[in-house]
């Protein structure tokens, strides 16, 4: 049988890079009359990217480009998407401005890197943008511009449904994002980037208390419970060890993290990423756990060769809610040992019904 060849994931680019080279293209024919096409345009890290023109309109004193996002192998939802710069000349001395058009959110919530009131176009693109229009000013013999750059994503408002924007007071669209320029497979930096800002908008809000769910369910769960607010809740999915790191450095008064049985199992046996494709339910330990609860040892033996951890909690029977416990206390601990003990953590294991299995906090 042929070897199947398995070939390097692709890198893509970020909506900062695309609004980049749309603005690049748009103010070179602001100046000249004529769009490069392809563009190209220098990344932070020295690296050069090309692009072709997904959009160009010639206007009265302004020019419109557009660039088809391309994610790469990202499971990005911004892949195919157009994102366009519409450059227009401002009063002088005003130098460059940002404003967001289609698709692009305002900032309507306080603890962002933006204030609110603003475009939710981040620090590090507008500093890409506004360093290649100088060097496309000075290419062209010009000054110093004075423009205003208007960055729009035609759908972006239903695109931004699908992400943690309104949770985090970006409405009206989506985020223009990038801090390299370069979109690196399944690194799902997007991801860590909205669980940042989640915890920066909460602080900022003043809130000592957050919740951090592996998913929807155990997310709706602990929100009933402790009635929280919508801001007070961080979709963390499987990355309970970066939401843990930047507490550590970013701390609230208290957390509690919530998520099933098998996905905090991972995190009791030390698991700070856990991702099915990183991390492992350790059903030795589970059933160790099972033991000592004084389980017979036909159960225990079941446990460990279980396929998964909802196999052994059927296999717990009446001790199920003690297994949980037993679970949640030493996920606690992992959390605590990671925070180095500046947030209090309550721990909730909830199951596929929303029904509380275990709640620890002390």
């Amino acid at each position: 049988m042929a070897r199947q060849q398995i070939r390097p994931l692709r890198r893509g680019w970020t909506t900062g890079a695309c609004a980049t080279a749309a603005a690049r293209a748009a103010f070179t024919a602001l100046l000249s009359g004529r769009f490069p096409d392809p563009v190209s345009i220098r990344l932070p890290r020295g690296a050069t990217a090309t692009f072709p023109l997904g959009l160009a309109e010639l206007g009265e004193g302004r020019c419109r480009a557009g660039i088809v996002k391309d994610a790469g192998d990202d499971p990005d939802v911004t892949h195919g998407a157009l994102v366009v710069a519409d450059v227009a000349w401002a009063n002088p001395g005003t130098g460059i401005g940002f404003a967001a058009g289609e698709g692009v959110g305002t900032i309507t919530r306080a603890g962002l890197p933006l204030a609110v009131g603003e475009p939710a176009i981040n620090p590090g693109p507008r500093a890409m943008i506004s360093e290649v229009l100088c060097e496309t000013a000075e290419e062209n013999g010009a000054q110093p511009p004075d423009v205003t750059v208007t960055v729009s994503i035609p759908g972006g408002e239903c695109i931004a449904e699908k992400t943690m924007n309104a949770r985090l007071g970006i409405v009206g669209g989506l985020s223009i994002l990038g801090t390299t320029g370069i979109v690196v497979p399944y690194s799902c930096s997007s991801w860590i980037h909205s669980i940042r800002r989640g915890i920066d908008v909460a602080r900022a809000a003043g809130l000592e208390h957050i919740a951090a769910a592996t998913g929807a369910t155990s997310e709706r769960a602990v929100q009933r419970l402790h009635d929280l607010p919508e801001h007070a809740l961080i979709d963390m999915g499987d990355f309970v060890g970066g939401t843990l790191k930047y507490l550590r450095t970013h701390p609230v008064a208290r957390l509690t993290i919530a998520g099933g049985f098998a996905k905090l199992a991972k995190l009791a046996a030390g698991h700070l990423d856990l991702h099915s494709a990183r991390s492992r339910v350790d059903t030795a330990a589970l059933g160790a756990m099972l033991a000592a609860l004084g389980a017979g040892a036909p159960a225990v033996e079941a446990a460990r060769a279980a396929a998964g951890a909802a196999e052994i909690l059927a296999l717990a029977g009446e001790r199920k809610e003690a297994l949980a416990r037993l679970v949640a206390a030493r996920a606690r601990e992992v959390a605590l040992a990671t925070l180095s003990g500046k947030t209090a953590v309550e721990l909730a294991i909830v199951d596929r019904e929303g029904v509380f299995l275990a709640l620890v906090c002390g």
